[in-house]
């Protein structure tokens, strides 16, 4: 499923390519057909798009704090973790600074916000 993103800088692009290299990602169809229970998902936009509507059920540590707070919310490092940003980019940088922290099992949903809009799933605000 393509969904359609905004323009990003090159240098981003450049640095998101290079650790989806060393991330494990999934897309929305792969994301449904995991058991509902057994991973936690995490929303990791800014605080202004999470109230503007998240996934039902998410958890939200944005990307600027979940290093600090993630050992809190999830002490667990072997936890499966689903990351979800508005379209896979920060989802995938984020993953990869989990990976250094010692999380096994961190996942970046590719598509993001806009792949779980797209498909239907639920959302709460």
């Amino acid at each position: 499923m393509s969904i359609p993103h905004k323009a990003h800088n090159p240098a981003f692009l450049a640095i998101v390519n290079d650790a989806r290299s060393r991330v494990k990602e999934i897309d929305i169809e792969q994301y449904q057909k995991m058991p509902a229970k057994g991973h936690v998902l995490v929303d990791v936009r800014e605080d202004n798009e999470w109230a503007a509507g998240h996934a039902a059920g998410a958890l939200h540590l944005g990307k600027g704090i979940i290093e600090r707070d993630i050992e809190t919310k999830i002490p667990d490092k072997s936890a499966t973790i689903v990351l979800y940003c508005g379209g896979g980019f920060r989802s995938v940088l984020v993953a990869e600074a989990l990976q250094k922290m010692g999380y096994e099992n961190p996942i970046s949903l590719d598509g993001g916000w806009r792949a779980w809009n797209a498909a239907g799933l639920p959302v709460e605000k």
